[in-house]
């Protein structure tokens, strides 16, 4: 899915838009025990119910796409008699009213999920009556193309309200508060079926995940039956190791500096697409190319890639590459530089020492103290 379409979903969790037929769900104790359930129609609700259900479930469609979503495509024996994609079906199409079903779901959840503590399981019902656009993208009022209908389920952290004093007003005192149990935004999530090109994907899934390095793979396997990408931070490791091992001896800072400039350049040109930036195995050997590797360091990196991501993965590039700043590290020195202003530093041998140079361009502070640059030289009185 892309952030338009995700965006487009977002939009229907208000009162103006909303279409959502049905909510259900069930609370968890820490034992795993099921304490009590809901089932109703979701515009019964109170209004100021209505509008914390509306925030859990616009956050569970936020974050950065191949971090925080992810759109998973089902294998085909998920989508067998009796596989995951096959119940969730079934479970879509019962619009929430089959119990059995919905007890066999939070059966599910409950046996796969891995949390230490009490959490609420949420699932809702929608048919979204999907409206037309024109060419330039406007939305055409009365013009529907197809009616999208989906399952949103999301697992809600359930936790004790802080001790703290209150202010009782009837009293005119403070008093202890009492703690309650608090229904927390979602830790893990799922959009079935995935609202692809505007429209229903039987075959895909959009995951969420409020930890990126966290992505409760039994949940996913057991509830999804779709295999996981490599999180966020393992393919940030994957491309750091490639580097190392593609460059060998001649991974000195110029080297990685050129990479780095270049994958930011292409990030940067491909910001107002509306799919982030995909690396496959020949876009990352052309990114290596164009940053100055050598063709002899280069004859071993079908080998390296393969070894190290695996021949089909794609990197993402937002995931590889620091988009706040370029950082040098050494044991006793950390140097972070304004990822578009690589240019100010460079590697330099002085007195027969391998040092980094970093030109001191505009003003310059110390501790918070603005401090002249050591080149100025004050104006001596006569």
């Amino acid at each position: 899915m892309t952030r338009q379409e995700i965006g487009e979903i977002k939009k229907l969790f208000t009162q103006n838009n909303c279409s959502i037929t049905r909510i259900c769900g069930c609370y968890v104790d820490g034992e795993k025990n099921k304490k009590t359930e809901l089932r109703q129609a979701f515009l019964a609700l109170p209004e100021e119910e209505m509008f914390k259900y509306f925030e859990i479930l616009r956050k569970n469609l936020s974050g950065s796409l191949g971090r925080n979503l992810l759109t998973l495509d089902f294998p085909l024996a998920s989508e067998s008699q009796g596989g995951p994609q096959e119940f969730l079906l079934r479970l879509r199409d019962s619009k929430l009213k089959d119990d059995s079903l919905l007890e066999e779901f939070y059966d599910k959840v409950i046996e796969s999920y891995e949390y230490v503590g009490n959490y609420l399981i949420l699932i809702v019902h929608d048919v979204y009556d999907v409206p037309g656009k024109t060419l330039d993208g406007l939305e055409i009022e009365d013009a529907s193309d197809e009616v999208y209908e989906y399952i949103l389920a999301c697992v809600c952290p359930v936790n004790l309200s802080k001790p703290g004093l209150s202010y009782n007003a009837v009293e005119n005192t403070f008093q202890n508060r009492i703690r309650d149990w608090v229904v927390g935004l979602p830790e893990t999530g799922f959009l079935f079926p995935a609202f692809n090109d505007r429209g229903a994907d039987l075959h895909s899934v959009l995951y969420y995940s409020k930890n990126p390095e966290e992505l409760k793979e039994n949940f996913v396997e057991q509830i999804l039956g779709c295999p996981l990408p490599l999180s966020a931070g393992d393919q940030k490791e994957t491309f750091q190791t490639l580097v190392e091992e593609t460059l060998g001896d001649s991974c000195d800072i110029q080297t990685v500096k050129s990479i780095h400039e270049k994958l930011n350049e292409m990030v940067q040109e491909h910001r107002e697409e509306p799919e982030p930036l995909l690396l496959d195995k020949n876009e990352v050997k052309t990114l290596f190319e164009s940053s100055g590797v050598s063709d002899d360091r280069l004859e071993e990196f079908d080998k390296h890639y393969n070894e190290t991501a695996g021949e089909q993965t794609a990197l993402l590039a937002d995931n590889v590459i620091s988009a706040r700043s370029f950082e040098v590290k050494t044991p006793d020195v950390i140097i972070k530089v304004n990822p578009e202003r690589t240019d100010l530093i460079e590697t330099r041998n002085l007195d027969g020492r391998p040092c980094l140079v970093i030109e001191l361009d505009g003003n310059v502070e110390v501790n918070g103290i603005s401090v002249r640059a050591p080149l100025e030289t004050r104006k001596t009185e006569d």
